[in-house]
């Protein structure tokens, strides 16, 4: 599977920028998504997933600015980004991990690091 992120820019408080990530490879197998941004000096973190029965997850920071979407040939996974404020800086990754169809179990991010595949991340730098 390969995963290829656009979309990272440098904006202001507030932006609103939506990152699209284009999936390639994928055929025939069900697969949970997620955006993991990374800080300088951090580890990486999920703010938001799409699971097997296509449900989705925001983490608390992000819940009511992000919104996690996939097109309906599954090609192309986007993260619309509103209200962006400075910690919200960082490398964003797209990842993707088989899991089970019709399931709403996530994973931890451990799991996704050994077993899923990545994107090579674009860059959100919020300014005030």
């Amino acid at each position: 599977v390969r995963l290829v992120e656009s979309g990272g820019d440098s904006v202001q408080s507030g932006g609103t920028p939506r990152l699209p990530c284009v999936a390639s490879g994928h055929r025939d197998r069900s697969y949970c998504m997620a955006w993991f941004p990374q800080a300088s000096g951090t580890q990486r973190e999920q703010v938001s997933s799409i699971l097997g029965d296509g449900s989705t997850t925001y983490a608390d920071p992000v819940k009511g600015r992000f919104t996690i979407s996939q097109d309906a040939s599954k090609t192309t996974l986007s993260l619309q980004m509103n209200d962006l404020k400075s910690a919200d800086t960082a490398m964003y990754y797209c990842a993707a991990v088989i899991c089970l169809p019709g399931s709403n179990t996530n994973y931890d991010v451990g799991k996704w690091i050994d077993f899923g595949f990545w994107g090579q991340g674009t860059q959100v730098t919020v300014s005030s």
